[in-house]
């Protein structure tokens, strides 16, 4: 079967990876010039299992408006006059309930569960690195209501067969030691072991080179401009090659299309009368070179109270975080780059170089109820794999066996029912 997979990023370019290794002819269309350009380029880093967990949940409305009061605010929101913003942000509200974050967590835990494990077959049979570290990560807590507040995660890891180790200083610099000069600011810690971390752009691009060994095609350069209908099918995918202004346009054929574009999934659904709740929720990242190996992290901490990501790479420090609602507005606000810099000096003031660091924004492409939209639509020719929030490479690999198995005529070996876009009644 000759498949088209829209979009280069982590999941697009894993999914056309799969699919080649099934004995697919495959594909990849993306309006950048390489695999991984935009939200996969420079996030947080982890691949984290044990953090698979909705956005949404009881008591989140009230910790918002908190969390926006705060000088190193994890959240801001800029209200626009876009409707899908406000249908978007009612649903995530209409989600904020004991009973909706049972569920959702339910879906999420499964596929990020088992995308692990294919991570990690993955990894032994390609040897493919990219500066990762199996070291799990470590959520810091500043205050002890934090600390107490971890009874219901714990409740839910426990549930799920998630390992976990709750840590006081001591233990959380015997995993952390860069951490013993800042100890006094944290009363605690919350390890989750199974976790990883790792350069999901340097990943997404050996993945990419993998799956061109394999015969898969990159189109890079190319605007898709329209998905054109016929017979209640994807005909064809209209693009434009950017090298080649106006007259570079043409239709590209298959006999199915992945639609893999992140934040850019629903608009361009949208086209063919189909509706999903995806919608970009900005985060910003620096990546500054190490200067003190010993100040540094050596997995990944997570800062509770800025929701804030301090992740090793290699000879760099990867921070990532913040929650920016704002459309598809890509501006670096220097305001968020001051959190991120607060956060790593004030965890490891002697790790790395802050001037020297670069700054990035990414679009994650978020559903209300924080579960991804993988497979099947009401087009008997298109398949979903969008809408995986902060969790896209956490995610990544099931989810490229997942379509590569539906598409092959092959029982996925997790139930994807409620990760359809069934779920929301449009299919």
């Amino acid at each position: 079967m000759k498949v088209l997979v829209l979009g280069s990023g982590v999941i697009g370019t894993t999914v056309a990876y799969y699919l080649a290794k099934a004995g697919h002819e495959v594909e990849v269309v993306d309006r950048q010039n390489g695999a991984a350009l935009e939200t996969s380029f420079a996030n947080a880093g982890e691949v984290s299992p044990g953090y698979s967990a909705p956005w949404a949940g009881p008591g989140v409305p009230l910790k918002a408006v908190r969390w926006m009061l705060m000088r190193h605010s994890p959240l801001v929101i800029k209200p626009l006059l876009d409707p899908a913003m406000w249908r978007w942000g009612l649903a995530m509200l209409a989600n904020c309930t004991a009973r909706a974050y049972a569920l959702n967590k339910s879906r999420m835990v499964p596929i990020a569960e088992y995308s692990r494990d294919c991570l990690i077959a993955l990894r032994a049979e390609t040897g493919i690195a990219y500066d990762e570290r199996m070291q799990g990560t470590l959520q810091l807590f500043r205050t002890q209501a934090q600390l107490d507040g971890t009874a219901k995660d714990i409740e839910v890891l426990r549930q799920y067969n998630v390992p976990y180790e709750l840590l006081d200083r001591a233990g959380f610099i015997r995993c952390e030691p860069a951490l013993a000069l800042t100890q006094q600011k944290f009363v605690g810690a919350l390890r989750l072991p199974g976790d990883e971390t790792g350069d999901c752009f340097k990943f997404t691009n050996r993945l990419a080179e993998m799956a061109m060994a394999l015969g898969v095609r990159f189109r890079p350069d190319s605007v898709i401009e329209g998905l054109d209908m016929q017979g209640g099918k994807l005909a064809g995918v209209r693009v434009r090659d950017q090298t080649g202004g106006e007259t570079g346009g043409e239709t590209l054929r298959a006999d199915h299309v992945v639609l893999a574009l992140g934040s850019y999934s629903a608009p361009m659904l949208k086209r063919v009368g189909l509706r999903i709740p995806v919608y970009p929720v900005k985060g910003y990242s620096i990546t500054l070179p190490i200067t003190d190996p010993k100040g540094a992290p050596e997995s990944t901490i997570m800062d509770e109270t800025h929701k804030v990501a301090v992740t090793r790479l290699g000879d760099r420090i990867r921070v990532g975080g913040t929650a920016e609602l704002a459309g598809y507005d890509t501006t670096l606000r220097e305001s968020r780059r001051a959190t991120l810099n607060h956060v790593v000096s004030d965890l490891f003031p002697t790790g790395g170089n802050v001037s020297k660091a670069s700054f990035w924004c990414g679009l994650r492409p978020m559903t209300p109820d924080g579960t991804p939209i993988i497979g099947p639509t009401p087009l008997a020719n298109l398949t979903l794999a969008t809408g995986h929030g902060t969790l896209g490479w956490t995610m990544a690999a099931g989810t490229g066996r997942v379509v590569a198995d539906l598409l092959s005529g092959r029982q996925p070996e997790i139930d994807i029912s409620g990760l359809t876009m069934a779920r929301y009644g449009t299919a």
